[in-house]
This record gives structure tokens, sequence and C-alpha cells, in this order.
């Protein structure tokens, strides 16, 4: 299978996901789009993977390759791939559906637990997992849910966590797929936001999560994507 990954800024990359796509034997791409590089056609991939930053949707005018990112996404979308979306990815794909975007009321950044709708229990992608985990947050926005898609997962300060749309298009909020690295590089270039609040952990909480911290969210994203692969294999345009 063929992915192909859209970055923000050059501290947040793929990072699990890359691990779960060598781990698959699935070929992996990736696109700077802050870097002013042309994008992909929508039939050269199989899967579209979209990933955080710190701008937001709406800020056209200071990132003006936003436009065609967003563009490349409904493209994507309308073609009947899959697309997966993490953050500021959530964020742009809730928002090509239709759905507003805006500021949150409170910051959500450390390892807080995310808890599971009825829907998302009962769901084929999410519901292998248990009814509440924690998980790794950095975000100042929220959405809302995206017309037509199913709300799988919500937070104590934030009820946008994991949305589904069409069985294909999967939107986490949160981060799942963070490891040591992705972690220790966001707190070294954002550390500016860890202002403290009930909502925000110190940079030493941050780095202070241990091996099974980590097993838990990646394993959680593992197999979430294992499930969105079979889920749409016979499906699945191969352009």
């Amino acid at each position: 299978m063929r992915i192909h990954a859209l970055t923000h800024v050059p501290f947040e990359g793929p990072a699990g996901i890359a691990d779960w796509a060598k781990a698959r034997g699935h070929a992996l791409t990736l696109t700077p789009a802050y870097a002013g590089k042309a994008l992909p056609d929508p039939t050269g991939f199989d899967w579209l993977v979209v990933m955080g930053g710190p701008m937001g949707v709406q800020d056209d005018i200071d990132y003006p390759w936003l436009v065609d990112e967003k563009r490349l996404i409904g493209e994507t979308i309308a073609i009947g791939k899959t697309v997966v979306g993490v953050c500021l990815g959530a964020q742009l794909i809730a928002a090509v559906l239709g759905a507003r975007v805006y500021r949150n009321p409170e910051k959500e950044i450390g390892w807080f637990p995310i808890e599971f709708t009825d829907a998302g229990q009962a769901s084929s992608i999410v519901g292998f997992l248990p009814p509440r985990i924690q998980v790794f947050h950095w975000h100042g926005d929220t959405f809302e849910l995206p017309p037509g898609a199913v709300h799988l997962a919500r937070s104590d300060v934030c009820e946008q966590q994991v949305f589904l749309y069409d069985g294909r298009v999967l939107g986490l909020q949160c981060h799942l797929e963070s490891t040591p690295r992705s972690v220790a590089d966001i707190v070294a270039n954002c550390a500016d936001e860890l202002q403290p609040a009930a909502s925000v952990q110190s940079a030493q909480r941050l780095l202070s999560a241990d091996a099974d911290d980590y097993a838990l969210i990646n394993g959680a994203l593992f197999g979430m994507l294992d499930r969105l692969v079979d889920a749409n294999l016979g499906s699945r345009s191969m352009g």
C-alpha cells in the first residue's frame, strides 16, 4: 500500500505512523507542505496522512500552501481514498468536510485520558480498546463534528478527539503517534506554550512518560490503522 504524508513543520513528522507503515511493509512518502513543495496527485497514493502543526486551519494568509493542501484533502476524500489526520490534520479534514474549527476554551497539552463514546465502543475501528485510555495531547483549537461523521472519543476539556467519516476518513485530535523523540522535539520547539494551567502540564511531566505509556498509545494507533486497512480493502481505489 502507498501512503503519502503531509507535514507542516520540521519537528512534527509521522513518528509512530512511520513505524507502523514500516512494520506492515507499506511504502511511505512525504511532502513538507511548509517548504513550498508541490503536492502529489491524489491518484498516486492509496492513503493520505495529514500531520500536525502550530498554525491554524484559517491561517491561509500566513501559510498560503494551506489552500492547496485543503484542496488536495477534499479531492482525496472525493475519489474514495482513505485519509488520516492528526491534530491540525484532523482540523483540516473537519474544515474540508464543512465543520467549524475554532479555539478550544482551554489548551490541552500533556498526558490526559480520552474516553470512547458508545459509538466508539461499538466501532470496528476503535472498539477493541478499553473505554478510557491515557494519551498525549498538544492543541489549542478544536472543531465541530463534521456532518455525517461518527463521534468516537472525547476528553474532559475537548469534546472532539476522534471521528470517522464514511468508514475511511479518520480524524485524531490527540497524538497516538507520539514517541519519546517526537515529544522531545515538540517540547523543544513549542515550550512557550507551556503556561501553567489545569490542562497544561510542565515540560518535565511531558517528558517523564515511560515505555508503557508509549506502548499503549502506539498499540492503539497500530490497531486502529490495521482495522482501517481491513475495513477498506474491498473499496480502496488504487489510482
